[in-house]
């Protein structure tokens, strides 16, 4: 959801794509259909800013495709979309599209809550979240809107994802077909802190642009966007200093929202009642959940969104499709490739035709249906697999162990003797997300399959690698880091990044870049940050004894990715990620409220011995 710009790329690129939507697309809405605007009343009395695109063919009647969102519905007034719908074939297919500011958001009335938590019991008009407010929609637009089939379908990407998947909980009988695609599931976990590691450069410049007001006032006025006068997020956060500064130096506790977010960085109730996973139950509506293997923003919610609805709703038809995109990257564009990588050609087309008009043309027009129930590109091979469940059946629990030496294998340590990696962590020195600086105000999208070469003459990142493989290795499912470690300080990041290292004989692609090799190129596959005081508890953090040999276990995430014969498996172990997190003080403090005087050097030890032993659990495909 969150990065620097957001509010203009999720408005540009994600939901109205107007800025890539053909000419002739543009022409064909402005002859085709016919655009109202509406307040629909909700049961507490409140408006929602509602715009109807309406086909001017009234000789048969039309299902509904909706998109609520909290990024405008613009443009208001005479001005037309220049898309319509998640892609050009639902435009030419005819569907009335009805799209909805939110909640407190641009031109609807009422007070916006970040991710509005959901409410399992309804006494009251009084009480209203989203999945009332798209039940109220609904039963309008059936009411009012003539020619319509009675039949509506939900989509949205992003937070308008997490809007589709609370349009489920509105169990409304003519929502007949909903995608949440890259959906916010539970904030705390998406957007804001991975594991309790807060994402830094995602969330810091996102809410100044994102609060276009704080109060009940419907307003076409645009957010400020908060200016660094660098592209150099190293450096600027750098000299930032501590997070409190955020509000001391920069935003004077005036945006309501960064305020929430800083001032609960444990897993309290605040974050427990903006986890929508948990009202997932009693789904009737046919669901197809989309993301992407490289979305940087959302992987979570995508992958648990898909998994919660299928363990919940066993008789309900869920659906999931995951290609090698970044946040958002299936919507719009070829999809051929991210950074260096090259996918094979594009795949963007394949899942918007095949896949997702597929799917929402049957469940809302009757058209036959043909598509599995998973739908997963293999990133390394480059091929579509389809199965019927995620992680497919044919898989096998395998430990891929650190070993003395900077080893990593299948084989367990076999030595008594205790051994174990060390590197001196420096939070005034940290290791940096990206090799070019200058480009760390934002969360460069490439970093997710970015070469890891840059970091070779890193002391403060260690290293395991295997033998050169001799049949391609093929990973499908959760990757768990289950590390044995140990600290100077009484708190400490861990950062664990699994790495596909190409054969020094790999030749260049289309997309390589200017001075980029191929050959023994590092392409990171998966990584994810653990703050280690959340180890036990996301809810309760405990300090560290220093010195003492603690397990540090953590979800990586789902992949599906082949290591090909020739290539090798890396994983890299590291304390800090620059500006990507934030800098952690490796003293145990509320790392919001910390001071300069709490950042301390730190000796970080990774143990590969058989007693200690630090591996990653993997599932592997038979």
């Amino acid at each position: 959801m969150k990065k620097l710009l957001l509010l203009a790329i999720s408005i540009i690129t994600i939901q109205t794509a107007c800025a890539q939507a053909p000419a002739n697309d543009a022409a064909y809405i402005k002859a085709n259909y016919t655009k109202h605007e509406y307040q629909i009343p909700m049961r507490d009395g409140k408006k929602l800013f509602t715009s109807v695109y309406i086909p001017n063919d009234q000789s048969k009647a039309y299902p509904f495709m909706m998109d609520r969102t909290c990024y405008s519905v613009a443009p208001y007034g005479d001005g037309y979309k220049a898309a319509l719908g998640p892609s050009g074939h639902f435009t030419h297919d005819g569907y009335i599209f009805v799209y909805q500011d939110v909640r407190g958001r641009w031109m609807s009335e009422g007070i916006y809550e970040e991710m509005t938590p959901e409410l399992e019991v309804h006494k009251t008009n009084k009480d209203v979240d989203e999945g009332t407010d798209t039940y109220d929609t609904i039963d309008w637009l059936l009411k009012n809107i003539a020619n319509n089939n009675g039949k509506v379908g939900v989509w949205g990407i992003s937070y308008p994802g997490f809007y589709t998947t609370t349009a489920l909980l509105s169990r409304h009988p003519a929502l007949v077909a909903a995608s949440p695609q890259a959906p916010i599931a539970d904030l705390w976990r998406d957007d804001g802190w991975h594991n309790g590691a807060f994402f830094l450069v995602a969330n810091f410049g996102f809410y100044p642009g994102f609060t276009n007001r704080q109060d009940d006032k419907p307003t076409q006025r645009p957010g400020k966007q908060f200016d660094p006068k660098t592209n150099d997020g190293y450096d600027f956060f750098m000299k930032m200093g501590p997070m409190k500064n955020t509000n001391d130096k920069y935003y004077k506790d005036t945006i309501r929202l960064w305020s929430e977010m800083i001032n609960h960085p444990d897993y309290d109730q605040h974050w427990k009642d903006r986890n929508v996973l948990t009202h997932l139950h009693d789904i009737k509506t046919a669901t197809l959940v989309t993301g992407g293997w490289y979305d940087a923003e959302d992987l979570y919610g995508a992958i648990n969104t898909y998994k919660t609805l299928v363990a919940k709703n066993p008789q309900t038809p869920v659906y999931f499709a995951m290609g090698p995109w970044v946040h958002g990257g299936w919507s719009r564009g070829p999809g051929d490739h991210l950074g260096d990588v090259d996918f094979g050609g594009a795949q963007g087309p394949h899942y918007r035709e095949d896949i997702e008009f597929n799917f929402f043309s049957h469940y809302l027009k009757g058209t036959p249906l043909n598509i599995a129930p998973v739908n997963t590109f293999e990133t390394g091979d480059n091929k579509w697999k389809t199965s019927a469940t995620w992680p497919p059946k044919n898989t096998v629990d395998k430990q891929l162990y650190f070993l003395p030496g900077g080893k990593l294998s299948f084989d367990a340590p076999s030595t008594a003797k205790d051994s174990y990696d060390e590197y001196v962590s420096d939070p005034n020195n940290p290791v940096p997300f990206i090799a070019d600086r200058s480009k760390t105000m934002d969360m460069q999208r490439e970093y997710m399959t970015a070469d890891q070469r840059f970091l070779a003459d890193r002391k403060d990142v260690i290293s395991y690698q295997t033998d050169v493989l001799t049949d391609d290795v093929t990973l499908a499912g959760n990757i768990w880091a289950n590390l044995k470690v140990s600290t100077t300080g009484t708190d400490a990041d861990f950062v664990v990044k699994v790495l596909d290292v190409y054969p020094d004989t790999a030749s260049n692609n289309k997309f390589t870049g200017p001075g980029v090799k191929m050959g023994g190129y590092e392409q990171m596959v998966r990584s994810e940050p653990i703050r280690g005081k959340y180890r036990n508890s996301f809810e309760h953090p405990e300090p560290f004894v220093p010195g003492k040999v603690t397990p540090v276990n953590f979800e990586l995430q789902d992949i599906l990715h082949t290591f090909k014969k020739g290539h090798k498996i890396m994983v890299q172990v590291q304390s800090t990620w620059f500006p990507l997190i934030d800098r952690n003080p490796q003293t145990f403090v509320n790392i919001m409220k910390a001071n300069e005087a709490d950042f301390k050097v730190a000796t970080e030890r990774i143990y590969t011995s058989k007693e200690h032993s630090s591996f990653l659990k993997v599932r592997m495909v038979e």
